[in-house]
């Protein structure tokens, strides 16, 4: 490879970072990690490490670092299904634990056959919410509806979410996309209902339900949205071995 090649281990960052830093800068926005799904384990400590070194780099360590998590690609999910571009997604929502960091959701906004969705008025829509929220302190909802907790009722889950006022669904369907598990660690495709700011899931063969999945697939069909119209971000309850966790 040339030492142009943008593939080349730290080519972009000493091409176009270095050379930029530290000019001031109010903070930064990134939409990226499709070439990391097989290794979403491992982008777990990459990703926040990247944020920590732009940080030092523009002498910043409060600069604000708002992402997108993956768009839903590739084929629609049509059952249980393990992801490694689920896994993905949950890594860069683990980011979150770095404090100014903020992400916005593409879950709803992908294309099954095109990598780079077409709706980036969406992404862009919600990438400026948290800006405007977080680091202009303006009166802005940023956030889609967020697991928060789970509950089993008999044979039912029932799943607590945070930012949920006016909880919905965006056709009038009950919530899709849900998984749930028993202790066999075998998925089925929940059957699902709205019940006020929570959402309640079972399936009749899974009689001691232990774990639930949402939007745990490449292309998953969500419709769960709150009053602003956010969509629920992808979430799983459980922490079976990962598909990526070999590639690491």
């Amino acid at each position: 490879a040339t030492l142009d090649n943008p593939w080349l281990p730290s080519s972009l960052y000493n091409g176009m970072i270095v050379p930029v830093a530290p000019y001031g800068i109010r903070g930064a926005i990134w939409y990226q990690g499709e070439s990391n799904a097989d290794r979403a384990v491992q982008y777990r400590t990459l990703f926040p490490a990247m944020i920590e070194d732009w940080r030092r780099i523009f002498r910043n360590p409060r600069m604000p670092f708002y992402f997108v998590q993956l768009a839903n690609f590739m084929d629609p999910q049509n059952g249980p299904e393990e992801s490694a571009w689920a896994e993905l997604r949950e890594a860069q929502e683990m980011t979150l634990r770095l404090p100014h960091t903020g992400m916005a959701l593409a879950i709803d906004a992908g294309e099954a056959k095109d990598i780079h969705p077409i709706r980036k008025d969406t992404v862009a829509e919600r990438l400026a919410r948290l800006a405007l929220a977080r680091t202009y302190r303006q009166r802005v909802a940023d956030s889609g509806p967020l697991f928060s907790g789970m509950e089993v009722e008999g044979n039912r889950v029932r799943l607590s979410l945070k930012h949920a006022s006016g909880l919905r669904t965006r056709d009038g369907e009950a919530p899709s996309s849900f998984q749930v598990a028993g202790p066999d660690q075998k998925w089925h495709m929940a059957r699902t209902k709205l019940d006020g700011d929570a959402i309640v899931v079972w399936h009749p063969d899974v009689k001691s339900p232990v774990a639930v999945r949402h939007g745990w697939a490449n292309n998953p069909h969500v419709n769960v949205v709150n009053a602003e119209g956010l969509p629920l971000a992808p979430f799983r309850t459980d922490r079976w071995p990962e598909v990526t966790r070999a590639k690491t």
